[in-house]
């Protein structure tokens, strides 16, 4: 995973927040806080099997491959390429329609996992199906230290 520095972190946003209950908070338990710790560093973290060498996210104890519990954690590059995404304009959910429209979407890793993100800093218009992307982090919100990774236009 490297030092605990957080030099040369990409840059960070703060994203907008709302009033009433969050739909946009994970939870971080025992397992995931490794995750979230890291993205609050700047770096982005995935799952290596042991076993089978494939990568894997969203984190998760095993492989969900072959099935394998000798999994590890492992630093992404943060170079992503865009595979999909979709335009949000409506979202009821606090606090999602203060940032309505924002642009949710799945990315290819460098290291071959498929990830579901969002794309900040790129007009719609912008966006072309396998242009390079690469991880930002943006601060959910104020109240909280939770961190979450984002991909921008390289």
């Amino acid at each position: 995973m490297g030092s605990d520095s957080s030099e040369g972190a990409p840059p960070r946003s703060t994203a907008p927040i709302g009033d009433g209950p969050r739909f946009d908070l994970p939870d971080v338990d025992t397992f995931s806080r490794v995750y979230w710790d890291a993205a609050a560093r700047g770096r982005l973290l995935i799952r290596r099997c042991s076993t089978c060498a494939r990568a894997h996210h969203y984190p998760r104890e095993f492989c969900p491959h072959c099935w394998s519990e000798d999994v590890r954690w492992e630093r992404a590059d943060g170079a992503a390429t865009l595979y999909t995404w979709s335009v949000v304009h409506r979202n009821d959910l606090p606090p999602f329609a203060a940032r309505v429209p924002y642009t949710a979407a799945v990315v290819d890793l460098a290291e071959g996992p498929r990830m579901a993100t969002e794309v900040v800093d790129c007009a719609a218009e912008d966006l072309r199906v396998g242009m390079p992307l690469r991880v930002a982090f943006c601060q959910v919100a104020a109240e909280t230290p939770l961190t979450v990774p984002v991909f921008r236009p390289c």
